[in-house]
């Protein structure tokens, strides 16, 4: 256990958002409470990274926390949480506590404040308990988090198991937090991981969503997968991404292994900060081809995988209650996915169509994902990519040439056809075939003629 140790390799970052949460701080302790900038934050600023927000723990109570500013709000009172707003930015100030019994496998069932050595002993991993006094200057660590900082190591807070249980989230919390930092999981925490693993049925599925997007976004997402497989917990919350494993592949076209192999190199792949659409689109791309795996012709083949890994990338989606949005363009990607592939051989209108699509950026990063983690052979990326820079927005989407008013000018009825002759016309507009109104009044006589009235 360390406790006041100077904290010589932790600086704050000088922004308005560390500035005011150490004004937080200095007006608490000022009113004789104690007050310490606490957990993740803490670890960030000793990785040398900026914290993306504060957290602040203190002897106060809630009651002795609000009146000392002037706009808070009681977002978790009963476990001694309060929001305290600055400038627009919102810090969540708790009273050191420590937990009750745990029933739900969520929340203690009841709380009482307490000091800041058992606020650390109740707390996830040890990486997670650190304290920082940002006047004095001084660390505090109590459960040698600093010590696994350094070794590269989560390890849970106590007995894992305990922990566990109080929070069955926090197995798939221990998969993100070593996967983003590339930690290795402590012994005894990866095996209540996995003796524990059943537990994450009892947790709401928003709850997993939310930490499995978490999870594949952060960076690593590879070691993720791995992490999820080898605690047993994928085949729980992502049974159909565990069905991946020894689906073989055509060894010309796939020399690094079965699909699942594939899928975790693929996300090796993935940009710094992927969306949550494209760090699921690629996790999710070759679902289809457990259900769609022929040997025909003399070779393993997956004909229509896309649209069946489609279907089921949806069913999981739905299970997940991810929103509309989100579900929509998970789905696009993964039925597209082949598309980038053959792109060079469509016609120009079905170029420009696709690429004027919202996600058709994150089809091509799934895409080279996709050959990265295959053959390897990046020319018809890159030519996509080249041909994509030459066009100019116009082009891709001009004002059209006619409208339904123009074709009942020229003679023809109001009926079902207009939407498919509008469409023709756009499609010649986009090719280069028609330039201007009269071409494309022109075009619309040649190839529909009228209907008798």
């Amino acid at each position: 256990m360390k406790e006041n140790t100077p904290a010589h390799s932790l600086s704050l970052p000088q922004d308005n958002l560390a500035r005011q949460a150490v004004d937080i701080c200095r007006t608490l302790h000022d009113k004789g409470h104690r007050a310490l900038l606490a957990g993740g934050c803490v670890r960030d600023l000793l990785l040398g990274k900026t914290p993306a927000d504060y957290d602040i723990a203190t002897s106060a109570t809630p009651e002795e926390i609000q009146p000392l500013f002037r706009k808070t709000r009681p977002v978790g009172i009963q476990f001694g949480v309060i929001l305290v707003i600055i400038n627009g930015t919102p810090y969540e100030v708790a009273t050191f506590r420590k937990d009750g019994h745990y029933l739900d496998g969520r929340r203690p069932e009841s709380v009482s404040f307490s000091n800041e050595q058992e606020d650390a002993f109740r707390r996830d991993f040890t990486i997670n308990a650190l304290f920082y006094d940002p006047l004095a200057g001084e660390l505090l660590d109590y459960v040698d988090g600093r010590t696994d900082l350094e070794g590269e190591i989560l390890r849970a807070v106590g007995d894992p198991v305990a922990r566990f249980r109080e929070d069955r989230l926090r197995l798939l919390r221990a998969v993100r937090f070593a996967a983003r930092f590339g930690y290795a999981l402590e012994e005894k925490t990866f095996q209540a991981m996995k003796d524990e693993k059943e537990g994450i049925r009892t947790v709401k599925v928003e709850r997993i969503r939310e930490e499995l997007i978490r999870m594949f976004t952060e960076g690593n997402a590879d070691q993720a997968l791995e992490l999820l497989d080898e605690s047993g917990l994928l085949e729980i919350v992502l049974p159909e991404v565990s069905s991946l494993k020894n689906v073989e592949q055509p060894p010309e076209f796939h020399p690094e292994g079965d699909v699942f192999v594939h899928t975790r190199l693929a996300l090796s792949f993935l940009p710094q900060k992927p969306s949550a659409a494209l760090a699921l689109g690629v996790l999710f791309h070759d679902l289809g081809k457990p259900h769609t795996s022929r040997f025909h012709d003399g070779r393993i083949r997956f004909h229509g995988h896309a649209l069946e890994g489609a279907d089921i990338a949806w069913e999981i989606c739905q299970r997940l209650r991810m929103s509309n949005k989100l579900t929509e363009r998970i789905v696009w990607l993964v039925e597209h996915h082949m598309k980038i592939h053959v792109f060079p051989d469509m016609r120009v209108h079905k170029k420009k169509q696709l690429m004027r699509e919202e996600g058709f950026r994150e089809l091509l990063a799934l895409a080279r994902c996709d050959s990265l983690a295959s053959h390897g052979d990046l020319s018809v990326i890159e030519e996509v990519e080249a041909w994509c820079r030459k066009q100019r927005e116009e082009e891709l989407s001009p004002p059209p040439l006619i409208t339904g008013d123009d074709l009942i000018a020229l003679g023809y009825k109001p009926d079902e056809r207009f939407r498919s002759m509008l469409q023709a016309v756009e499609e010649a507009q986009l090719d280069g075939l028609l330039r201007d109104k009269g071409d494309a009044l022109t075009f619309v006589e040649k190839h529909y003629p009228r209907t008798e009235k």
